[in-house]
């Protein structure tokens, strides 16, 4: 019978034992190049669903910049603020679809083919101007002109593909609302202790960023919706409460929603003849006017000074990668990124200053 071999004693050297320390520094430095480039691949991985979760931390900053709002005019506690503002939200929907959802639905199914018919007399007009343009390309344009705006229009389709991805975004954003402190006590937990007063301020100067400029993106989307769909109303223009609707839902696409929504309201105006046509271009030219003059410098004076050329790209850049979703939450994103890295310089020029 074999004898049983002697068990290892603990302090013999493994296989994997490194006793050569320049090695043993260079292994490290390797294992954290591999940890990130496997956390980059993670996060592209997981691109979406990182995404929703962004998007509840939108709605649920959005929520709690109105109950801070709230706070000014009615002292109570602060969960009774966000459950009104949250009953606010849901009684204005309920109202939206009562009472003004059947016209925007009915009006919805009838743009389509007027947008059509609308391009098809500009494609008429070109031509009897000597400019040759294919119908292919028109068509294919105005289809993916509609396609843009597609979901907005859709009854239950979701403003972010999907019921589903909507309600999601709204439970994450309810949940983070409800206990922010919780969740950034946990995100600070995980990081070395030196570094947890940084985060916090880090932390707070994005959530302060973040809801002025949702803010004032709200205040532009109420301004220019009512604005223009009284505006249109007035003077009879086909489908006023549908156009305001997208007016004001476009807003939230600084440089993307306002050509989108203006060149449908002029498609539209025209339907209806060259002086309805002439009037919603008035129309048009006032609202944004009036929102680049006014109430977009007065919001930017208090939020952060983003660059439209560096906005557009970003906007261009998720709305590939990730449709609508991303390209509505694409100014949030370059805001919380221009805050952090504003942040780190501020934190490289005084290393001794760890908030």
């Amino acid at each position: 019978m074999m004898a049983e071999a002697p068990p290892p004693r603990s302090g013999s050297t493994g296989p994997t034992d490194i006793r050569d320390d320049a090695v043993r520094l260079e292994v490290k430095k390797a294992a954290v190049w591999i940890g990130l480039t496997a956390l980059v691949v993670l996060a592209v991985y997981l691109a979406q669903p990182l995404l929703v979760i962004f998007g509840g931390i939108v709605f649920g900053t959005l929520v709690d910049g109105g109950q801070r709002l709230l706070g000014r005019v009615l002292p109570i506690r602060r969960i009774w603020r966000v459950i009104i503002v949250l009953l606010l939200t849901v009684g204005f929907l309920a109202w939206v679809f009562e009472f003004a959802g059947s016209q925007i639905m009915a009006q919805a199914v009838q743009m389509p083919p007027l947008i059509e018919a609308q391009t098809q007399h500009v494609l008429d007009w070109a031509r009897g101007h000597g400019i040759t343009v294919g119908r292919g390309d028109v068509s294919a344009l105005a289809q993916q002109l509609l396609g843009g705006v597609g979901p907005v229009t859709q009854a239950l389709g979701g403003l972010f593909g999907g019921v589903t991805t909507l309600l999601i975004i709204v439970i994450l954003g309810i949940y983070f609302v409800l206990e922010p402190d919780l969740y950034q006590r946990g995100l600070a937990w995980m990081l070395p202790t030196g570094s947890r007063d940084y985060f916090h301020g880090t932390s707070h100067r994005m959530g302060r960023t973040l809801r002025m400029l949702l803010a004032g993106r709200m205040l532009g989307m109420v301004i220019e919706g009512v604005a223009t769909w009284i505006a249109l109303a007035v003077y009879g223009v086909p489908m006023a409460a549908l156009l305001g609707l997208l007016t004001g839902l476009l807003v939230f696409l600084p440089n993307i929603g306002a050509p989108i929504s203006g060149l449908l309201m002029i498609l539209v105006g025209f339907s209806g003849g060259t002086a309805m046509g002439v009037y919603c271009i008035i129309v048009y030219v006032v609202v944004q006017t009036v929102d680049g003059n006014v109430i977009v410098p007065m919001v930017a004076k208090r939020t952060a000074d983003l660059a439209p050329a560096l906005v557009l790209g970003a906007q261009l850049i998720f709305g590939v990668l990730f449709g609508i979703l991303g390209l509505a939450l694409a100014d949030p994103l370059v805001v919380m990124l221009k805050i952090a890295l504003e942040r780190q310089a501020e934190h490289n020029t005084r290393p001794e200053d760890t908030d």
